[in-house]
Parts: structure tokens; C-alpha cells; sequence
């Protein structure tokens, strides 16, 4: 009478498991161990879900990354067309409106969903700008010699934030802190500082004809090739930016935006001033 065929200890099927979990995770198996496993455990084993997550984390950054320019422009327009009329009307609830602002860039930057987190350090640099803003037209637009000590309250916050996280936030105001300068020098060299308090506080009858008339000075040979002359500069130094990345291209467009912006206020105070914004 043969012998019972006996079964495998139960020690070798444990063997046969462990070996099957390192070819799963990529360890090399011996002749002896990688008989004993079955191949469609290895085949059918799910690949790890946290794997994909650094792939799919730096396409969304890249797709948030790509639209930042775009952003940044349409909020360098923002200003002319709702918080200008906003603060004429009524400077308190605009100048608060900052602290909304801020608050959602920095949810966005913390908590944001995908490509959205992208917007947050934006919004963040935004805010800067927006509360300037309302501090100066809301309080001393009288005063044209005050607006770029007041545009520039958060230049060492900017700065400093260059090396960090909120790196976009700090571009975003620096470049549209230059722009304002630019076209504050503008002003100064062209000869239309000294009108800017005599339009802003005229009857609202006779505010366009003053502004015209602050347009048309421009026009003259001189101020015009000074006004071109800048607008170049910015524009090179924009072009020169965007080759510097993401970063980069958010701050170039907001260069860019803000020359196009000064042209068109520049147009509308020569054919409709009334249409400006300033008045």
C-alpha cells in the first residue's frame, strides 16, 4: 500500500505568501519561492492609489499655473471699473471689502480644490493693491504726491514674501506697484500732476472739460515721446519676466495689463472723459 501524500507544511505556504508580497513591491525572488506563487496574484495586484497623486497634484498646479496671467490681468481692470465708482460712492464698505478679499485667497492658497489653490497667493497680492486703493481715492485723492507712499504700505511684506510660499502674492503687487509708479512719473514729468486736484474737486459740469484738457497736453511732442518712451520700458521689462516662469509670466501680464490700461484711460479722457472712471 503506497503512502498518504502529505501536505504541505504550513510553513511554506506562509514562505510562498511573504515571497508573493515582495514581488508585488518589487524585490527579487529565488527559482524555489517564485514557482510556489501564483501569477495572477501579482498581475491582479491594485497599484497603489497614492502613486498617481503626485502626478495628477502637479498637472493641476500646472493648469492653475497656465490661467494666473489671464487672472492677474482681468485684476488689474478690476479697479476701474468696480472699485473706483465703489469708493466714490461709499469708501468704508469698499476699504473693508479688503479683509473678504484676503480671507478667500488665503482659504484658497490653505484649502483650495485642484488648480484653484493657484488663485489664493493671488487674491492674497490683490487685497494689497485693492486696500490702497480705497485708502487713497476714499480719503486723499486730493493729494496726488501722497498715492505712491500709500500704493507702497506693504512693500516689505512683499519683499520678504518673495522667498516663500506667497511668492505669486508678492509679484502680483510688485508689479503693479511699478506700474503705478510709472505712470505717477508719468505725470509728474508730463506736467498733469498739478491738474489732477483741480479735476477731482471741480463741479461734476465742468470736471470733463479739465480732464480733456490734461489729455491734450500730453498729446504735445515732448510728454508724448516720455509717455512711449515708458511704455516700452515696461514693456520690456514684462517681456523680459515671462521668460522667467510662472511667476514671471503672472508679473508680465500685470506689466502689460497696466500699460493697456493707462492707453485706454488716456483714449477715453481725449474722447469721453465723463467715461474715464476719474470723475
Amino acid at each position: 500500500m503506497s503512502p498518504r501524500p502529505t501536505a504541505p507544511p504550513r510553513a511554506s505556504l506562509k514562505v510562498a505568501y511573504l515571497s508573493s508580497q515582495n514581488l508585488v513591491i518589487g524585490a527579487a525572488a529565488t527559482p524555489a519561492t517564485a514557482a510556489l506563487v501564483p501569477e495572477t496574484l501579482v498581475v491582479a495586484w491594485p497599484p497603489s492609489s497614492t502613486a498617481a497623486r503626485p502626478g495628477l497634484r502637479s498637472t493641476q498646479e500646472t493648469a492653475g499655473a497656465g490661467i494666473l496671467p489671464v487672472l492677474a490681468g482681468a485684476l488689474v481692470v478690476v479697479p476701474v471699473f468696480l472699485q473706483a465708482p465703489w469708493v466714490r460712492l461709499h469708501p468704508s464698505s469698499a476699504t473693508l471689502f479688503t479683509a473678504v478679499i484676503l480671507a478667500i485667497g488665503v482659504l484658497l492658497e490653505l484649502r483650495g480644490p485642484g488648480h484653484w489653490r493657484a488663485l489664493g497667493p493671488l487674491l492674497v497680492g490683490f487685497s494689497g493693491s485693492w486696500l490702497a486703493g480705497c485708502l487713497f481715492w476714499g480719503w486723499c485723492r486730493l493729494h496726488p504726491l501722497w498715492h505712491l507712499p500709500i500704493e507702497a504700505f506693504a512693500l516689505p511684506l512683499a519683499l520678504a514674501g518673495l522667498s516663500g510660499r506667497w511668492r505669486n502674492a508678492s509679484l502680483f503687487y510688485l508689479a503693479s506697484l511699478l506700474g503705478t509708479a510709472c505712470t505717477d512719473g508719468a505725470m509728474a514729468l508730463t506736467g498733469v500732476m498739478p491738474l489732477w486736484p483741480q479735476v477731482l474737486s471741480a463741479p461734476v459740469a465742468e470736471a470733463p472739460a479739465l480732464l480733456h484738457q490734461a489729455a491734450l497736453q500730453v498729446l504735445q511732442p515732448a510728454p508724448l515721446a516720455l509717455v512711449l518712451g515708458l511704455a516700452v520700458v515696461l514693456t520690456l521689462v514684462a517681456r523680459r519676466c515671462r521668460r522667467s516662469g510662472a511667476g514671471g509670466r503672472l508679473a508680465a501680464a500685470t506689466l502689460v495689463t497696466t500699460v493697456v490700461v493707462d492707453g485706454l484711460f488716456l483714449i477715453a479722457a481725449l474722447l469721453s472723459p465723463q467715461l474715464s472712471g476719474l470723475i
